[in-house]
């Protein structure tokens, strides 16, 4: 079989011209290059933050932003509120960009969306760079574009939702890794190693999910003896671990007087948070386990789920535009090149990227209750396998080969499968019939020209080609500045699937579209009332769960002890905690709600506290909450 070009082959006649240099050096970039990424950066930016100031802000974290923003305390342990009684439900690392940013800017809705705005531009750039290396200019704008019209990633990037940050960090991990292969030097692999503790700081357990694909690919691909990698792979291995569970130990080793309760658990052990409420309960029939409070129930049956989870009505609009040239790529890249040595650069690209999409489409299939928005994480992954295997079929074209049709055919599919993805609901319908006319045009092109890749006509029609194919996926997106067509705060979704979350949640405060620096009139009579009437209390209200809580600790940054943690069922405080609390004027008054769990704490409340009317904090109607004055008891 005849030696397949790489992707970064450009040249009339097949010349291997690589993004760097034999000397290390980077290639200079081509003169249409850096403006070509500039304008991808722009409209990634228009997309993500367009209207920032009404940014789709998660009621719950952005509750705990404020307070991290408040106190030392708060910030580093996640407190949810200043006085850091108890953590939130998850760690505390993809929250802290935002709460420096309302350290410094203020409480403002824009304050809290900036950095994901910042992270979600910084991935895009990120990966164009990671790319260019590894396949060359063209193979990079086609990722970067595609990684910035990706529907799924436009919303996430628009709310205040982890796996932005998870996002930018394994995406550094695989360029680290990659010029770990290439350099053969280790610093660069004890550098992934690094990315991807930092990213297990944002998302816990999910971070690790690269970590075979990684290994595998290490021990393929890498020069040296298999020894000499393993060793590598081991310390590497060692190095992630220690900072991936460095906050959980650093917790862990101060005594429990001095930080806050571990909400999800119910020994106060931020291990539990980790590997049991927010990792085994979620997997398991034992929605306890390792010490996990049983609150996850609900996520672990619902749905998304199954082998056609990412391709289904729900999901498939979000991510899986570019999936079928993804899985092609990938397929071909790597039979393509199996003759080539092993440590072919090229095929571990594939391989690499390949390998991440596959482990985290294998683990959506068999694990419940997926938020479309979760596959954001592999968006990366096919950007990168879209611009490589267009690069690719483009470095085998050529006029009466055999594999010419390639291009074509990969083309085609694609616009096709969008075709499929959009015809249900028939969102971008107005721009049908210009993809298909510009699809017509590239196909007939290049299936029927006898121009090699440096002509006019050629680049013409592959210029057509790609624009057809990113024309659906950029409708959805666009459509995702209506907030109506964004989904809800706390599952952003693009396109009519978005509207019918929006649709669902609307009138659920706690799912509506929040603002930090604008508490309702309720809240401010609510929170005037408590503040006149505080009497040097530590706290000024305990509230039942998160749920009430919320919406206070967004409108004024003040000592709030959220009983139940964000369920409601973690056991903190106890009933003697509560009543010594309010024996020793901590606390006086408490907002109970009759939609979460009754715990020990609340039963106290309603047996030792006198209840107040609704119309003496203004509130006509006193809607789902009842206060209750605990002055009595002390």
């Amino acid at each position: 079989m005849a030696t397949i070009p790489t992707a970064q082959s450009t040249g009339p006649h097949g010349r291997r011209r690589t993004s760097h240099r034999r000397d290390g050096r980077p290639e200079a970039p081509a003169p249409w290059e850096r403006p070509a990424l500039a304008a991808v950066l722009v409209v990634a930016a228009l997309l993500y933050g367009w209207g920032m100031g009404h940014a789709a802000i998660h009621p719950y974290y952005s509750a705990a932003i404020r307070s991290m923003a408040s106190t030392w305390r708060a910030f580093f342990f996640g407190g949810l509120d200043p006085s850091g009684s108890i953590t939130l439900d998850k760690l505390p690392g993809a929250f802290w960009p935002e709460a420096v940013a309302v350290w410094i800017f203020g409480p403002h809705t824009w304050a809290v969306a900036l950095p994901q705005v910042v992270e979600g531009v910084l991935t895009v750039w990120l990966l164009h760079r990671i790319v260019r290396v590894w396949a060359g200019k063209f193979a990079a704008l086609v990722a970067a574009l595609t990684l910035a019209l990706t529907p799924v990633t436009v919303v996430l990037n628009r709310a205040t939702i982890p796996d932005t940050a998870l996002t930018l960090l394994l995406v550094a991990a695989a360029g680290a890794l990659q010029k770990a292969l290439r350099t053969e030097r280790l610093a660069p692999l004890i550098t992934c190693g690094v990315w991807v503790g930092l990213a297990f700081q944002t998302k816990m357990l999910q971070a690790w999910l690269v970590l075979p694909v990684f290994a595998v690919v290490y021990q393929l691909a890498a020069s040296g003896t298999p020894l000499r990698r393993a060793l590598r792979m081991l310390l590497t291995g060692a190095v992630t671990l220690a900072v991936s569970c460095s906050w959980a130990l650093l917790a862990w080793v101060t005594p429990a007087a001095h930080r806050p309760y571990v909400d999800g658990t119910s020994n106060n052990n931020p291990f539990s948070l980790v590997f049991g409420y927010n990792g085994l309960s979620r997997f398991s029939d034992d929605d306890t386990a390792f010490g996990a409070v049983s609150g996850t129930a609900a996520s672990r049956t619902s749905g998304n789920t199954g082998w056609g989870m990412l391709v289904n009505h729900t999901v498939g609009p979000q991510i899986a535009w570019f999936l079928p040239l993804a899985v092609l790529a990938a397929v071909l890249g790597v039979v393509w090149r199996a003759r080539e040595p092993r440590t072919d650069p090229l095929r571990a690209g594939f391989l690499l990227w390949g390998g991440w999409l596959a482990v985290h489409a294998v683990v959506f299939s068999v694990s419940n209750g997926n938020h479309p928005y979760y596959t954001a994480v592999i968006a990366p992954a096919v950007a990168a396998l879209a611009g490589g295997g267009l690069a690719l079929f483009r470095s085998v074209y050529e006029p009466g080969g055999r594999r010419r049709v390639w291009l074509p055919a990969a083309l085609l599919l694609t616009v096709l499968w969008a075709l499929v993805l959009d015809v249900p609901t028939l969102f971008a319908s107005w721009l049908l019939l210009p993809a298909v006319g510009l699809a017509a045009c590239s196909v007939v092109g290049l299936w029927t020209g006898g121009s090699r890749v440096t002509s006019g006509m050629f680049q013409g029609s592959l210029a057509a080609g790609i624009a057809a194919t990113l024309l659906l996926p950029a409708g959805w997106s666009a459509a995702a500045l209506d907030p109506l067509y964004a989904g809800a705060s706390t599952s952003p979704t693009a396109g009519p699937v978005g509207k019918a979350y929006h649709s669902a949640v609307h009138d659920r405060s706690a799912l509506r579209r929040v603002e930090l620096d604008r508490p309702s009139t309720r809240d401010t009579d609510l929170l005037d009332y408590l503040a006149k009437h505080r009497r040097g209390e530590k706290y000024l209200v305990a509230t039942q769960a998160a749920y009430p809580a919320e919406r206070l600790l967004r409108a004024r940054s003040q000592p709030i002890l959220v009983m139940g943690g964000f369920t409601g069922k973690t056991p903190f405080p106890t009933a003697q905690q509560l009543s010594t609390l309010v024996t020793t004027h901590q606390l006086r008054y408490a907002l109970l709600t009759p939609v979460r769990p009754t715990t020990p704490a609340t039963t106290w409340v309603k047996s030792h506290c006198t209840r107040i009317r609704s119309g003496a904090y203004g509130w006509r109607t006193r809607g789902s909450f009842l206060l209750y004055d605990c002055g009595g008891q002390a």
